[in-house]
């Protein structure tokens, strides 16, 4: 694991555990990311999709297509099994055997530190601004929102693809972001390219689900924002 990530996990008895801490520091501290159910104290508590990819993906390296499927809220201090790929498949799972996240690898494979953690890095800082600076335009734009007094944001998927692996300085920026309404339920996708430098070298996609869709309200959803400039202007840098 690269050494950055040390910080966000323990392994216990070949397990990965997350506590609560730890989980909300990497949403707020290297994503960017202060949805509320990532607070320690949240009573529906959920450890960041983006914290099991990037742990995923140190484990496993990076491949030329890679995606991963979220299908499960992880709790704190939940054991978590990260298995051996079967085809270039993994299902990290709970001692039951329930699923939480299945990653998908196919082509060649990097295990450069360099890399994977660049990319790590990149990847979930875009990822972290989903809300407010990429869905607030979109939902404008359509004329609806998520409820602000219950917002039910799943984040569902990503993929992307490489042309090569042989990055030296990976970066990411939103190419388009969609969203497919159907009735109270909106499928969301934020489409990035990758960059080296000022070459693309690759492309993927995010999909969130958004439920409980209502009508815009701007003064709504300008409280959220600036409950989240707030949150993000306190927390320490």
């Amino acid at each position: 694991m690269p050494v950055f990530l040390e910080d966000y996990y323990q392994e216990v008895d070949g397990k990965v555990v997350i506590s609560a801490e730890q989980a909300s520091r990497f949403a707020k501290g290297v994503a960017g990311d202060f949805n509320p159910i990532h607070d320690v104290d949240a009573k529906r508590f959920c450890v960041p999709g983006d914290l099991l990819f990037s742990l995923a993906l140190a484990k496993y390296g990076v491949s030329r297509k890679t995606s991963v499927q979220f299908s499960g809220m992880v709790g704190k201090d939940k054991p978590l099994l990260f298995p051996e790929a079967v085809d270039g498949v993994v299902d990290i799972q709970d001692e039951s055997g329930k699923v939480y996240t299945r990653l998908e690898q196919s082509g060649e494979v990097s295990h450069d530190p360099h890399l994977i953690e660049t990319l790590i890095r990149k990847y979930v800082m875009f990822s972290g601004q989903n809300f407010p600076f990429i869905m607030v335009p979109l939902m404008e734009k359509h004329g609806i929102m998520f409820n602000p007094k219950r917002p039910l944001v799943i984040y569902e998927s990503m993929s992307f693809e490489l042309d090569r692996l042989d990055i030296s300085k990976p970066d990411l920026a939103l190419v388009e972001s969609t969203i497919d309404v159907n009735g109270k339920r909106g499928d969301t996708h934020f489409k990035f390219a990758i960059y080296d430098g000022e070459e693309t070298v690759g492309f993927g996609d995010k999909k969130l689900i958004v439920s409980g869709l209502m009508p815009w309200d701007a003064e709504a959803m300008g409280d959220m924002v600036e409950r989240f400039n707030a949150l993000k202007e306190a927390y320490p840098s």
